[in-house]
């Protein structure tokens, strides 16, 4: 069905049509919109299924339909108010009918620039709380109290700050705090996927930020939280603490690298550090062992991606011994760690280079080195070796190339 025919139908029973959300916003911004959302008014659910009977109910507390629409299924939602009457995300009332307004309906969304609506045909704009002017003034602008129904609310505001580079506004400040409570008691999975999306936005550690000025990361993020005020040497941290530090290096590598798992593995590299006792401040021995622990307090309390633990247990592990190490055979050993690692080099290298300033030879050329290192394999072993014998002789010869390519390219 097409967008004209379906306005149409919806028209002619005496409703409206608008579409909402994040593609309006986009579209506002010049930004590659996403999924098209629509919001009805002024009709019935009963004429609604009976001028669209193929269409699927998925809305299980309120209706919400999907149809296809332009080729692409798409949600088709009541108008709605809701009634904040118990906690969390569903602790909250729906009343839904024809006389409900696209005024009402958006009053309760999160921010003002997710309540603005174009009513179609013709797109005609609706933006009752000045969410054009929060999106000029690039601001993120809680609509109302009703910002509170739903505490994750917090954790998208933070998160939207770091997709747009967008300041949040005092007012949105104090809701975000005020859902501190309720947030405790929200499933980890609701935090996960705000915290997926932030690590894939512009700049990561914006979403950590707001969380801190919110008074929320050491609730939502307690790992990222212990590394504030853990101090670093100044000759080698000039930027400040462990926090600050981390924020930096997530930051460069996102500039660098679009993959969620590699900026997770740079946000955590340095994570042993919120171990650190305060009386061995400024340095932090032993923190590329302990950090692994804390990953994996982390992924028993949220259940992260597997690759997620895979990655950033590489870089937690390697990423102090990697710049350092001058043995031939140990940068061998480590390259063909990193081979059979879940990092490509590209990935680990960025991270090296955010953490350190540069990169040893070794791993500015490992995509030269590493082929070569591959050409030794088992099969060409002296045949009387047996066992672990061909795993030294494999080595040995890797540890030939390797001394053999550094020498020629000196």
């Amino acid at each position: 069905m097409q967008e004209a025919d379906f306005v149409e139908k919806i028209r002619s029973s005496g409703g409206r049509v608008f579409v909402v959300g994040g593609y309006v916003r986009d579209k506002l911004m010049d930004r590659p919109p996403k999924d098209k959302d629509y919001v009805i008014s002024g009709i019935q659910e009963q004429e609604f299924c009976v001028l669209f009977p193929d269409a699927k109910r998925v809305g299980k507390s309120f209706p919400v339909y999907l149809e296809e629409i332009n080729g692409k299924f798409s949600e088709i939602a009541f108008a709605r108010k809701e009634q904040k009457a118990g906690k969390g995300y569903r602790g909250f009332t729906t009343e839904y009918d024809a006389a409900i307004t696209i005024e009402e309906d958006l009053y309760r969304r999160d921010s003002t620039m997710n309540s603005i609506a174009w009513e179609l045909p013709g797109e005609i704009l609706l933006d009752p709380y000045h969410g054009v002017d929060a999106i000029r003034a690039k601001e993120i602008r809680a609509v109302s109290a009703h910002f509170l129904e739903d505490p994750v609310r917090a954790l998208r505001a933070a998160r939207q700050s770091a997709e747009l580079g967008f300041t949040i506004t005092d007012q949105t400040f104090s809701y975000m705090k005020a859902c501190k409570e309720e947030l405790s008691a929200e499933p980890q999975e609701r935090l996960f996927a705000e915290l997926t999306k932030a690590l894939a936005s512009e700049q990561p550690s914006l979403f950590f930020r707001n969380l801190q000025a919110a008074d929320l990361l050491q609730l939502c993020f307690p790992e990222i939280h212990a590394l504030i005020g853990k101090t670093q040497p100044k000759d080698f941290h000039p930027e400040g603490d462990a926090f600050e530090h981390s924020m930096q290096v997530v930051d460069f590598v996102a500039k660098r690298n679009p993959k969620t798992e590699t900026r997770f593995a740079a946000l955590c590299h340095d994570l042993g550090k919120g171990r650190t006792p305060a009386d061995m401040l400024p340095h932090h021995y032993g923190h590329e062992i302990c950090g692994g622990d804390v990953l994996r307090e982390w992924n028993a309390r949220m259940t992260l991606p597997k690759i997620w633990m895979e990655t950033a247990e590489f870089a937690i592990s390697m990423h102090m011994r990697a710049p350092r190490i001058g043995h031939s055979g140990k940068k061998v050993d480590l390259l063909m760690a990193l081979y059979k690692s879940k990092l490509s080099t590209k990935d680990f290298n960025d991270i090296i280079l955010a953490d350190h300033g540069s990169l040893p030879d070794y791993l500015r050329y490992a995509g030269e080195i590493l082929p070569l290192l591959l050409e030794v394999s088992g099969n060409d072993a002296p045949k009387e070796l047996r066992g672990k014998k061909i795993a030294e002789w494999i080595r040995r010869e890797r540890i030939r190339k390797f001394t053999e390519y550094t020498y020629n390219t000196q």
